[in-house]
């Protein structure tokens, strides 16, 4: 029998806050009353009017390929977004639909890099996109921010980086996961304008936005059309599991991310996005739910530091608190083992989001109902018997 090999490129990490929620997930199964603060997923439902459109869709009785940048109609919706939304024109024609934002990232990546080129990131930052990257022949540049500095790729970090080992492309998270950083405008305007003097391809994460809580919410797309910009309607919109979102792309790279799309997705699934034209006119209802994790950051704000939690980045945006663990805990994996096992509270350890200083750190999700988050922390607050 002939020996199989995993390929190189299959070398990558796991994504440990997926392998907590399995973990969270059998234990519920057996009948534990678990809280999962592990994962970015809202709690609340999808928005009544896409599952209203996806139902009358659904009575047709044929779901059907769609054209790859996906369909006329939504594109145009997410074109008209822009508009409303930032004061900002885009075209339609610039617009992709995909398979969640993994997928935008998976075109952004593929249409503008060659293998072998470096791509800059923030360390503490999301760990798909350090391994997609790898499995895509690419590499990671993890630029170390801490809270000394808000949490805040700037351009002067990103320029001392450049200068010494030059960076093919920069992405930039706003809201950032897991730190809940919103890059200020400003900031955003002159790191896209170094990145266009120096030649690097600015990718533009903003799959948060309509979460940030204490404003400085922009779009790239406010100061040049060169960024690739990519969303979703999993966080905001609550529609995980329908696996829609989208790009933007610059104008030249259209086609050439057409192509590519065709080949790998054929085209995203047509009732997700019959559903996501739909949940533009659910602002009413989102917004409510947007105020739950207003609650929810505001009580986290004021209950970590008294549980011993420390360096606790802005909770700015997302839903999500990055938070050094308790002294004398000896590293966050063991940390949330034990509040698993003791408390049965789900959180992620830091180190799936900084491989070099995680294990000092967890990451929280509020992206839960107010009651389950102030009962987790009630259930954390008298294990450490405080």
């Amino acid at each position: 029998m002939t020996e199989a090999f995993a390929s190189r490129r299959s070398d990558v990490l796991p994504f440990r806050a997926m392998d907590v929620l399995a973990e969270a997930n059998l234990r519920l199964a057996r009948g534990e009353p678990v809280i999962s603060l592990a994962v970015g997923q809202p709690d609340a439902p999808t928005p009544a009017a896409a599952l209203e459109a996806a139902r009358r869709h659904l009575e047709r009785g044929r779901i059907a390929y769609t054209d790859a940048s996906g369909l006329s109609g939504l594109r145009r919706r997410i074109a008209r977004h822009y508009g409303e939304a930032y004061g900002v024109e885009v075209e339609a024609s610039r617009i992709v639909v995909t398979t969640g934002s993994s997928a935008g990232f998976n075109l952004a990546f593929l249409a503008a890099f060659d293998p072998g080129a470096r791509i800059a990131l923030a360390a503490p930052g999301y760990p798909a996109y350090r391994n997609i990257l790898r499995v895509l022949g690419l590499v990671p540049v993890e630029i170390p921010v801490d809270v000394s500095t808000g949490y805040l790729l700037t351009a002067e970090r990103l320029a001392a980086a450049h200068r010494q080992a030059p960076v093919d492309g920069v992405l930039v998270a706003s809201p950032a996961n897991p730190t809940g950083t919103v890059t200020p405008p400003a900031e955003l305007q002159r790191l896209i304008g170094f990145c266009e003097d120096a030649k690097i391809r600015f990718i533009s994460d903003e799959i948060y936005h309509r979460l940030a809580y204490a404003g400085g919410e922009a779009t790239a797309l406010s100061f040049s059309d060169a960024p690739f910009v990519v969303n979703s309607f999993s966080k905001y919109y609550c529609m995980t599991g329908w696996r829609v979102g989208w790009i933007v792309l610059p104008p030249e790279m259209v086609r050439v991310a057409e192509r590519i799309a065709q080949s790998l997705y054929i085209s995203p699934p047509e009732l997700s996005q019959v559903a996501a034209a739909a949940v533009f006119d659910a602002t009413e209802e989102l917004d409510r739910v947007r105020e739950t994790y207003v609650r929810n950051r505001d009580l986290l704000m004021h209950e970590l530091p008294t549980l011993g939690f420390r360096d606790i980045a802005p909770i700015d945006g997302a839903f999500y608190a990055y938070a050094g663990i308790p002294e004398g805990e000896a590293s966050a994996s063991e940390f949330c083992r034990r509040i698993l096992a003791e408390c049965h509270v789900a959180m992620t350890p830091g180190i799936d989001f900084d491989l070099d200083r995680g294990e000092g750190f967890v990451r929280i999700s509020y992206a839960c109902g107010h009651a389950a988050l102030r009962d987790a922390l009630g259930r954390m607050r008298s294990a450490a018997g405080r």
